[in-house]
Formats: C-alpha cells, sequence, structure tokens
C-alpha cells in the first residue's frame, strides 16, 4: 500500500500553445514516477475562468454536454459545457463560444464580434437543469458587453427607430432602450457565479475596450468607439454603478452583462473553480502540491491559478512547487504567493520555439528533478 507521504497532487493549468492541463499532469506524473515508483500521482487539472475551464471540470467528473452554437461573428460552432453529475450545477465558457480561436481563420472582428453563442450556452446548460451556473469568462473575441448573451436569452436592445442594433460593441454606439422583460424566466431561480481572473471596470483606462480592445484586433479610433458605447449601453441599462464593479470589464464586457442582466455575483475565478474540482478535498493528505502554467510572471501574481492553488495548498500545510515554460518571478515573489520553487522548462530548453515544441518530454524530466529535490 502506498504511504500517504507520498501522495503528489497536480493541479496545473494549461501551458498555452503547447499543452493542455491534463496532458500537463500526464507529463509530470510520469516523471515523478521514474524517480519513485510507488508514488500516489493524483492529477487534478485546473483553470482560472479561461481557456481550459470546461475541460478542467470533465477531468473532474463532469459530464461534457455537446450543444451547436453561434461563434463570435455568427457562424455554426460545437461549443461543450459542463455538468454536475447531480444535474444541478454547470461550467459554461464563455470562450467555448465566443473565444478569440472560434473566430474564422483568426481574423478579428473588434466591432461587431457577439456574445450571443454564449448566451446560448447558458440555455443550453437551463435546459439540462442546471441552477447553478459558474460563467468562467476569458479569451473572449468580443467587446459588446455581454449584449450579444442577453439577447440569446430573451432581452432585446433597439435604436431610436425601435429596431434591433446591430451585433458586437460597435452596435452598442446606436442603443437607445433595451427591454429585458422577456429574459429568461428560469434566470431569477439560478445563482449565476462570474468567474473571472481580472477585476477591471467596464469602461474607462482601465475597461474592456481600452484594456483588451486591442488584443481583439481594436485599433486607437475602435477603442474610443467601443469604450463610448459601452458607457452608452450602462447608461440605457440604468446600472451605471455596476459599470465600476469588480470585473464588470471581464471578457469584453460580459462580466457587466451578467452582473446587470443575470444577477450574478464575482468572484475570482480560480477560486471558483478550486471550490467546483474540490480541491480542499484532494490536498489532505498530500505530501506536495505541484502547480504551474505557461509563464510565470507578473500576471500570475493577480489571480492566476498557481497563486490560488499555493494559497489553499498552504492553508493545509502542503508544499507547493511551480513548474511553467518560462520564469521572470524572483524567488522571493514566489515566497510571498505560498511557492516555494518554480521549475522551468527554458532552464532545459533555452530556444523558445524547441521549449514549447518538445514541452512535454522536457515536462518530465523537470518532475524528475522535482522528485529527487523534494521526495528523494
Amino acid at each position: 500500500m502506498v504511504a500517504e507521504a507520498t501522495r503528489v497532487l497536480i493541479a496545473a493549468d494549461k501551458f498555452k500553445g503547447s499543452l493542455t492541463a491534463v496532458e500537463v499532469a500526464e507529463h509530470v506524473a510520469a516523471g515523478l514516477r521514474r524517480v519513485v515508483p510507488e508514488v500516489e500521482a493524483v492529477s487534478l487539472p485546473v483553470a482560472d475562468g479561461g481557456d481550459g475551464t470546461v475541460d478542467a471540470a470533465v477531468a473532474a467528473g463532469y459530464e461534457r454536454c455537446e450543444v451547436r452554437v453561434a461563434g463570435p461573428v455568427g457562424e455554426p460552432v460545437a461549443a461543450a459545457f459542463a455538468l454536475e453529475r447531480g444535474k444541478r450545477t454547470a461550467v459554461v465558457e464563455m470562450a467555448e463560444a465566443s473565444g478569440l480561436r472560434r473566430l474564422p481563420q483568426g481574423v478579428r472582428a473588434p466591432l461587431t464580434a457577439t456574445t450571443y453563442g454564449t448566451g446560448e450556452l447558458v440555455r443550453a446548460a437551463l435546459d439540462a437543469g442546471a441552477r447553478t451556473i459558474v460563467l468562467g469568462v476569458g479569451g473572449s473575441a468580443t467587446t459588446d458587453g455581454g449584449a450579444g448573451m442577453l439577447g440569446a436569452l430573451g432581452a432585446r436592445f433597439l435604436d431610436g427607430r425601435g429596431r434591433p442594433v446591430g451585433p458586437g460593441g460597435g452596435g452598442l454606439a446606436e442603443v437607445d432602450s433595451a427591454d429585458l422583460s422577456g429574459l429568461d424566466p428560469r434566470i431569477a431561480a439560478t445563482r449565476v457565479v462570474l468567474a473571472s481572473d481580472v477585476d477591471n471596470p467596464l469602461t474607462g483606462p482601465r475597461g474592456a475596450a481600452a484594456v483588451y480592445g486591442p488584443q481583439k484586433g481594436a485599433g486607437a479610433a475602435d477603442v474610443a468607439l467601443l469604450d463610448a458605447a459601452l458607457a452608452r449601453y450602462a447608461r440605457v441599462l440604468d446600472r451605471t454603478d455596476l459599470a465600476a464593479a469588480p470585473g464588470a470589464g471581464a471578457a469584453g464586457g460580459v462580466g457587466f452583462g451578467a452582473l446587470a442582466g443575470l444577477g450574478a455575483a464575482f468572484r475570482p475565478g480560480i477560486e471558483v473553480i478550486l471550490d467546483v474540482l474540490g480541491f480542499a478535498e484532494a490536498v489532505r493528505g498530500c505530501r506536495l502540491v505541484i502547480t504551474g502554467e505557461g509563464s510565470l510572471d507578473a500576471q500570475s501574481l493577480h489571480g492566476k491559478a498557481p497563486v490560488g492553488v499555493a494559497r489553499v495548498a498552504g492553508a493545509y500545510g502542503v508544499l507547493t512547487v511551480a513548474v511553467c515554460g518560462r520564469l521572470t518571478l524572483a524567488p522571493s515573489a514566489l515566497a510571498r504567493v505560498g511557492i516555494s520553487r518554480a521549475y522551468a522548462l527554458a532552464e532545459l530548453e533555452p530556444d523558445p520555439e524547441r521549449c514549447m515544441a518538445h514541452a512535454g518530454p522536457l515536462l518530465e524530466r523537470t518532475a524528475e528533478l522535482i522528485a529527487r529535490d523534494v521526495l528523494g
């Protein structure tokens, strides 16, 4: 029988562009076993609300439910949400429907990309019986304030002539009135949790358009138009109070749409996902937690998965180390967030292209080092 002292929990996020969170765990476990064959390596892939959130929930035992919805520019895409076996909680990842990766040929559409498909995913989760919906946001192609999502759920946004406004944030420049009376009535009886790793407001210099618009193809003039359109949208909804709320600017303002239209409560994405995955139960009795993501840098300190994992593991007195492709944080910064040491693949392979191409084998070699340093 394997002793509890050799139980290791692998709770890493994806290495974007190289490996999924599930693959990261598989390679780390393989490396550990080469040095400590009797190790009990437990895989619990994590995410912070963005890309990979549904996959993490499925790996933890949720059912993967596929549905055809509208992509960010209206073309149909095959998306999925995760449903708890008891049918009461669903994890909806907006990037599944409205993410940058869903843009045909990767062509950005900063003014017209819509979250309509995200609303269709929410409706599908309601149809499946969910009464708690975790809405993970991140990696979006959109800056429409969640208007598309609300439209798919029955809201109407009209211009001065009573006609529906166009899709995307650009369409909101013409919005004159909003009618939420047609929203799916099940929403009123559903707990919606907005899970995000950013706390930006809807508008202004830290808002959705200014900070994230350029990533979605918005030039300076587009950013100005989108910011003004989002401000107009908030006024029409008479919820300018929520425009400044933490998370309102998440994922092109879909956070605002969830707060104002769905009555959502904002929580840091990694906290929510760790609860969904049962991380606190999994970490008990472990000797070590191995977390990580593609790049451990200054952004990691602001709500990213490794820091959330280390915080909870530390509360249970369990040591945490991290694996990553690239490391720019000093040991003192890591220590402040509960990570005792970080192992970067770049230390084994300095060439970035080769490092990404061979991330799996490099992770296994890195895990061997961890096993010798910590478990040996």
